[in-house]
């Protein structure tokens, strides 16, 4: 059958090759032909292998045309690869080969085809890497560039560069989701983020981004200027999804934390107004307080119990506020979902659990004597710091951390005071007081 196959396939290659630049039959005719002469053997009849004789009908016809006019004469990227595939498997003519390659390199591809290409390319190895040169891997340098590039226009103004333009909030919005797309783990994102015009910039429009949200707040804040504000908090919101992966969260929360935004807000020029920008400060005020609180961000104590004194006081203020609100009007679309309040309950819980024991207390007793206890609920971190406060002479004595004290009644060692500023291990210690508080209140029961 093989010698059947290479005797004909032979006769039909010298055929065509006879016949240069006269047409030939149409494509059905030339497979119904291959098909026929294949037929018998041996006295018995056989089916013919479609898949087979296809791309050789192709490799046929693309080898009696004249090299320019064969890049013309593929109808689709799935004809050319065949060809090229049958072309190198055959050692057929190099121009064959090198004009199937010439015109998938140069022609667009859709997913399933380039999914195609990148499998045929490894199959035929080196020769068909011009091929996927549009795939292949870029150098450290130019990726660089490239993210730097979208960084400045991610961060840039709305009303700067490309503001004039129909598109140039699209563009940036587009920007914004590639920058995170490229800060997906891989091998190269360290080396990118780690580079310091890298972190400058980003610092850079962190500071731009602050400055014009600080600006436009401190005005009179009309239909208009609120919707610009809200597209500056989108900004913001975004800075807080990409900087963790820049490791440069810290920037945003010291940021925050020092800046005035409360004072402006409660300005009674907007006691009744902007109330959807009101609930989008709040979850920018979420991500800070949940950075901090679960330990990915490291700050003083100091800066710890001033973040909780300046937004937790705003937070139950604004909470019965706005569902009084959606109360009375249905249509009243800003309220802070169920979502948003257990994500501020956790991160506060947790951030109040990883302070000085005085200061947790002086927390949460301006908690229990305000009007909203219910929101936020910050009954754990109040059990917790009760069975501590209860326990926490004996397990001094008991763990020989009862040799310094620190002037204010409190015992307490270096490595505690060590402790209190790194939230993260005090977290874990808060866990375990955690059960062992549950365990008392069980055995109570």
């Amino acid at each position: 059958m093989l010698c059947i196959y290479n005797l004909q396939l032979t006769q039909t290659h010298h055929f065509f090759h006879s016949k240069k630049g006269v047409p030939f039959a149409d494509y059905q005719g030339i497979c119904n032909w291959l098909t026929r002469l294949v037929q018998i053997e041996n006295g018995k009849q056989l089916t013919c292998n479609r898949n087979f004789i296809a791309p050789l009908c192709e490799l046929c016809c693309a080898s009696s045309l004249q090299i320019g006019s064969l890049m013309h004469a593929f109808d689709s990227v799935k004809s050319a690869l065949r060809v090229l595939e049958e072309s190198v498997a055959l050692n057929c003519e190099e121009e064959t080969t090198k004009s199937c390659i010439q015109y998938l390199e140069a022609v667009p591809w859709d997913d399933s085809e380039e999914e195609e290409i990148v499998k045929v390319a490894s199959r035929l190895g080196p020769i068909a890497m011009p091929i996927v040169a549009r795939i292949s891997p870029v150098d450290l340098t130019a990726t660089r560039n490239v993210f730097l590039s979208a960084l400045r226009f991610a961060t840039s103004s709305p009303g700067g560069e490309g503001s004039g333009l129909p598109f140039g909030d699209e563009l940036r919005t587009s920007a914004q989701e590639q920058i995170e797309y490229m800060l997906g783990e891989d091998e190269e994102t360290p080396l990118v983020t780690a580079d310091d015009e890298v972190r400058s910039v980003a610092r850079a429009g962190l500071a731009q981004i602050f400055s014009s949200f600080q600006t436009i707040i401190s005005c009179s804040l009309s239909e208009t200027t609120e919707t610009e504000a809200l597209h500056i908090v989108s900004d913001l919101v975004w800075m807080c999804n990409v900087l963790p992966k820049m490791d440069m969260m810290k920037d945003f929360v010291v940021r925050w934390t020092e800046a005035s935004i409360v004072e402006i807000i409660e300005d009674n020029r907007f006691e009744s107004i902007v109330w959807g920008l009101k609930v989008k400060v709040i979850e920018v005020t979420v991500k800070v307080l949940e950075a901090v609180g679960y330990g990915t961000v490291i700050l003083q104590p100091t800066l710890r119990v001033q973040l909780l004194r300046t937004w937790l006081p705003y937070i139950r203020k604004l909470k019965p506020i706005l569902d009084a609100k959606a109360e009375q009007d249905p249509s009243f679309g800003h309220r802070m979902d169920e979502d948003l309040c257990q994500n501020i309950e956790g991160a506060i819980v947790s951030l109040i659990l990883a302070l000085p024991s005085n200061d947790q207390g002086e927390i949460l007793a301006g908690w229990m004597s305000g009007e909203q206890v219910k929101f936020p609920d910050l009954s754990e971190a109040f059990e917790v710091w009760c069975y501590r406060t209860k326990s926490a002479k004996r397990r001094l004595v008991e763990g020989g951390l009862d040799r310094v004290g620190n002037g204010n009644g409190r015992i307490e060692t270096t490595e505690m005071r060590d402790m209190t500023m790194i939230p993260s291990a005090m977290v874990l210690i808060a866990d375990t007081d955690r059960k062992e508080s549950l365990a008392v209140k069980g055995s109570r029961k």
